[in-house]
């Protein structure tokens, strides 16, 4: 990590670790969820829509096609050279491992895909799936990005995440021990939640040895159960003065060098109910960084307080 930087971002580790930036290519694996499939649940989250393939490629089974019209996109506004498959559309590790592992192999052999990415959850990765990314690691870098929200376990119930937060832990333990990074997602201001509980989801995925987080805002979506909830005036939703005073404490006690992959969410703004700040990214991104610097604050300035 630069040593002048206020905190750990995912472009400045990219570009020390490939010596350049690298531009993330949002791709489908052609998998559903087991949260709404019936594994798990049919419900799904209360927060998602279930169709987020709206936000990248139609699945095909050629990884090598799919990744080619999502390079051309890019390379009409930059001369992008470097690229990561985040396979983020559903649930990435669900379904037929040797079908995944084909789709996947076949991504990271293109030789300007310098690492995988994988949007999951933690029910979605059993040891045959865990062993099958430990392969694909030895090929190029493979982090897996787990759908963890929150620590409170109430919350988690309540917003029908699916599974308890020790499932979380075994994942981690079982990512890091084949030696894949996992990163946790993480949102804040869900229903119920005070300002202690984003601090201590924050606190308990540092503790769990995550090498990355993404963190951003509850937003409330068109036609999903928690706008109705939004609708009857039971979700009270941070300001941007608010989230972003939270999110800099969160960082401040995150280890320097676990990743920031992202701290503002950046969803279709056509099913944005609330919070409309949200859908200006760029200004909340700037409005961060400002404060950060503004107070001269650092990433783990907090970590050996805790």
């Amino acid at each position: 990590m630069d040593t002048t930087a206020r905190y750990c971002a995912a472009d400045m580790y990219l570009r020390e670790k490939f010596g350049e930036k690298v531009y993330r290519l949002l791709l489908s694996a052609g998998t559903g969820c087991p949260n709404r499939d019936g594994t798990v649940s049919t419900l799904g989250c209360s927060f998602c829509k279930g169709d987020n393939a709206a936000f990248s490629e139609a699945y095909c089974a050629d990884a090598a096609a799919q990744i080619a019209r999502a390079k051309a996109r890019i390379k009409e506004k930059t001369d992008a050279r470097k690229f990561i498959a985040y396979f983020g559309v559903g649930t990435a590790t669900h379904g037929d491992v040797r079908r995944l592992e084909t789709l996947f192999t076949r991504a990271l052999m293109l030789p300007d895909v310098v690492a995988l990415s994988l949007g999951t959850r933690c029910d979605a990765l059993d040891g045959e799936k865990i062993a099958m990314l430990t392969r694909l690691n030895q090929i190029k870098p493979v982090w897996v990005e787990l759908g963890f929200q929150t620590a409170n376990e109430a919350t988690a119930r309540a917003v029908n995440r699916g599974y308890p937060n020790d499932l979380f832990l075994r994942t981690v333990d079982a990512l890091r021990a084949s030696g894949i990074d996992p990163i946790a997602h993480l949102i804040f201001s869900l229903p119920g939640e005070t300002r202690a509980d984003m601090l201590r989801s924050v606190d308990f995925v540092a503790d769990a040895g995550v090498r990355g987080v993404k963190i951003h805002m509850l937003t409330v979506l068109s036609g999903t159960p928690l706008e109705a909830e939004y609708r009857a005036g039971r979700v009270p939703l941070l300001s941007l003065e608010a989230y972003t005073d939270v999110l800099i404490e969160a960082i401040r006690r995150l280890p320097p060098d676990v990743v920031i992959h992202r701290f503002t969410g950046d969803g279709a703004k056509r099913d944005l109910v609330a919070p409309l700040w949200t859908a200006d990214k760029k200004r909340v991104l700037n409005y961060i960084r400002k404060e950060f610097d503004r107070q001269q604050l650092r990433q783990g300035e907090l970590r050996g307080a805790l």
